[in-house]
């Protein structure tokens, strides 16, 4: 007699809110991996040509198939249509609310691994992981804005503005001359947390120069960045971090 399986019909009503939730969770690493294995097979410009097509078709799938079962309506492409209904102030308040997310998200597997290890292994994979996802989010805003290639220091300025930090930190950007600029984080909502706390800068210079040069040059391979100041270096009070951004010929 074969041996039977556990089916969803036998979880009780707590489990199977979480077996519900685990579903998400699952389709979202998954495709994740998808994603990180084309990459790694084929280089970041073949898998974001392929993430787009694939991020489009997938969510017109699954939004029209949740909106049967949760009884939302959705327009021809799969978006829920209460989301285009929303007034600006409201998609900016959504906007700002799912960057504060992606941040905890961040910080919570930070604090995971720092638990489990140390903080030099945490800041190790937390620099790694920007070496994919700064470019894969200047790629990104660039299609948001129909960017070419090269679209020099004005391309930057504009995706520097759209980047998840800047909903929730308070950055400017001071011209240099007409081929460099500098940009300045003037409030960090993970280093004011520790000022407030009364705990010392959180060290976030390797992380930084992985980030910002590896954005800057997905936006034009031309532009260089260099750091005008991070911590653990000393800063003004006027900003936690500055990089200077220069366009080369």
């Amino acid at each position: 007699m074969a041996d039977q399986f556990d089916t969803i019909e036998q979880l009780d009503h707590d489990r199977l809110v979480l077996f519900v939730l685990d579903i998400f969770h699952r389709t979202l690493i998954h495709y994740g991996l998808w994603y990180r294995e084309m990459e790694y097979q084929t280089g970041l410009a073949r898998a974001i040509e392929a993430d787009e097509d694939v991020f489009r078709t997938s969510l017109m799938v699954q939004m029209k198939r949740l909106s049967k079962v949760l009884g939302f309506e959705v327009d021809q492409d799969g978006i829920p249509r209460k989301l285009k209904d929303m007034d600006r102030d409201q998609l900016l308040e959504l906007a700002k609310a799912q960057a504060v997310n992606w941040l905890a998200n961040d910080g919570v597997w930070f604090q995971k691994i720092e638990n489990m290890y140390d903080m030099a292994s945490a800041k190790r994979i937390n620099d790694t992981c920007w070496t994919h996802f700064s470019p894969y989010e200047a790629e990104r805003i660039k299609l948001l804005l129909g960017l070419g290639q090269n679209s020099g220091l004005e391309g930057l300025r504009a995706a520097l503005g759209l980047r998840n930090y800047a909903l929730v930190n308070r950055q400017s950007i001071h011209q240099v001359d007409e081929n460099s600029f500098i940009f300045q984080m003037n409030d960090c909502r993970v280093q004011s947390a520790r000022k407030r706390r009364g705990l010392p800068d959180y060290p976030c210079s390797s992380v930084g120069n992985v980030e910002y040069p590896y954005f800057a040059s997905t936006i034009d391979s031309r532009i260089t960045t260099e750091c005008v100041g991070c911590p653990p270096g000393d800063h003004p009070e006027e900003w936690y971090c500055a990089w200077k951004f220069t366009l080369n010929p």
